[in-house]
């Protein structure tokens, strides 16, 4: 039975955040998930690395100072899934007052020691390209910057940054059991083909995300009164609804925000809702009332009214609470809690409730922080300290005004690869992107193609690579390109996918 120094349950952004940290603090690392990483509520967000503007009415100054903070961090590490996003805030007289919003922005521009992004600034909407597509009566406006982040790309870097350095990533694997044994973990798994293993470990971290109180009471056979908060939140996208690349934010008059998003170059995202959630988290779908919120908020704001049969594509997450007994669901903590179990001779336990994708890199050093006191004497001797802060993510060791340099790269190396083609690239893998067209001198090179410039190369990169097993793996959560391709270019991906599996099998037995 293999041994390890910390074993994670939950692949999401928490988890992998997680597990590459503390491998590259040199512990032995197992992190399993039960479906694809990603594949709950880390990529079903908004896509934002912000400090969170609305989280400044619940006088979560901390919260918003640490996102702040990591916001620049996280576009230095990343810059290939990261990069600068612009947000037009239109006043609405009927709501919140100008002289607090200018507050907001104030204490918004100087919490976080705000340094490679543009500040504030006020627009006159009847001269600004931004005002547009907005309803006249709208005439002046605050433009801010946070940041866009391709989100269960963020995880994918995360967990092969771990692998990379040593970290055993198991995905399609259940943590069926979890017990103490002589000092030990002791976790039963389950794969997919239904084959069971055992390993043991000094520590354990539960960051199921949604199913955090399921493994902490079902799995681990925990007595915690923690519990979670179960928290929809769902998105639609429309046919493009401005031509500009700024995003809006819309104020509401429940209180609630809404954003309106440039989206994969033809579309625009709508996003959130915040309602609470009782059914399964593992299929969590929008339901038609919080379709035409969105689409009421935003024809409050844009002069070209839209409705359900505009909206292209939808999808749901549900976010993992911590349970602060907050009345509304739009009032409930965004800030990270850890629960700890340390018995007195008994290996620790870490459950993970709530948590923002923008703080996951802090989430994991506290985590390490609260656990490091309770492991074994001689896993503490070869532990180093936190590294994560100036580190680069799998593909992202370039300027963060590199990625057109990178793109033209590509095309210097491959004469008729197509400029769109090389932006995307570059735009998920960075660097990497040289790995998937190595060896080819055209675009023939890269083998069958499945829809939109999607490659048989590509497709083999993130097989061998970045975990994936299936076309919705590869269509929506390594891309967005399911919003392209069509029924039959999907089936021919699911039967190259599989063969390609079999010989990668064959290859390793």
């Amino acid at each position: 039975m293999e041994s390890f120094d910390l074993a994670i349950v939950g692949g999401g952004i928490n988890g992998c955040g997680i597990a590459r940290d503390a491998t590259g603090r040199g512990l032995k690392v197992f992190i399993c998930e039960q479906g694809d990483l990603a594949g709950a509520t880390s990529s079903a967000s908004t896509k934002l690395i912000h400090g969170g503007l609305r989280y400044l009415e619940y006088y979560e100054f901390r919260l918003v100072r640490e996102a702040l903070r990591e916001r620049e961090r996280l576009l230095a590490a990343a810059p290939h899934i990261i990069w600068p996003l612009r947000f037009v805030l239109p006043h609405h007289k009927g709501l919140r007052p100008r002289w607090l919003i200018r507050l907001g922005l104030f204490l918004y521009d100087h919490l976080g020691g705000r340094k490679l992004l543009p500040p504030t600034r006020v627009l006159d909407l009847a001269r600004d390209p931004a005002g547009e597509p907005l309803k006249p009566e709208f005439r002046r406006a605050f433009e801010y910057s946070d940041c866009w982040v391709e989100d269960s790309r963020l995880v994918v870097l995360n967990a092969a940054d771990a692998a990379a350095k040593g970290a055993v990533v198991r995905t399609r694997t259940r943590c069926v059991g979890a017990r103490r044994e002589g000092g030990l973990w002791r976790l039963d798994l389950e794969g997919r083909d239904g084959a069971r293993q055992s390993i043991t470990a000094h520590a354990l971290v539960n960051a199921a995300g949604p199913w955090v109180s399921d493994v902490l009471t079902r799995v681990a056979g925990s007595n915690s009164p923690a519990r979670v908060r179960l928290v929809k939140g769902s998105h639609i996208i429309l046919p493009r609804l401005f031509q500009h690349e700024r995003a809006y934010i819309f104020q509401n008059a429940d209180g609630r925000i809404v954003f309106a998003i440039p989206y994969e170059q033809d579309f625009t995202l709508v996003g959130t809702t915040d309602v609470d959630h009782p059914g399964d988290p593992a299929h969590p779908a929008i339901s038609p009332e919080e379709t035409r919120y969105l689409c009421d908020a935003a024809n409050e704001y844009f002069r070209k009214a839209i409705g359900p049969a505009d909206v292209v594509h939808s999808y749901s997450g549900v976010r993992p609470l911590y349970d602060d007994g907050a009345k509304e669901a739009k009032a409930a903590t965004r800030d990270y809690v850890l629960e700890l179990e340390a018995p007195q001779g008994g290996a620790p336990l870490v459950s993970v409730f709530g948590g923002k994708i923008t703080t996951f890199r802090r989430l994991a050093e506290s985590v390490l922080a609260k656990l490091e006191p309770h492991l074994p004497a001689e896993v503490r001797a070869r532990m180093t300290r936190p590294w994560t802060e100036r580190s680069t993510l799998p593909g992202g060791n370039f300027p963060v005004d590199g990625a057109g340099r990178l793109a033209d790269e590509l095309q210097a190396g491959m004469s008729d690869l197509p400029r769109a083609l090389a932006r995307r690239l570059v735009r998920a893998y960075g660097t990497r992107a040289q790995l998937i067209l190595a060896g080819a001198k055209s675009l023939a090179d890269l083998g069958e193609t499945f829809g939109h410039d999607l490659t048989a190369a590509e497709v083999r990169y993130l097989m061998q690579h970045e975990w994936a097993l299936e076309p919705e793996d590869v269509l929506w959560r390594r891309s967005k390109l399911g919003l392209r391709v069509g029924a039959e270019e999907r089936q021919r991906l699911a039967a190259f996918m599989q063969a390609e599996a079999q010989r990668l099998a064959q290859t390793a037995a």
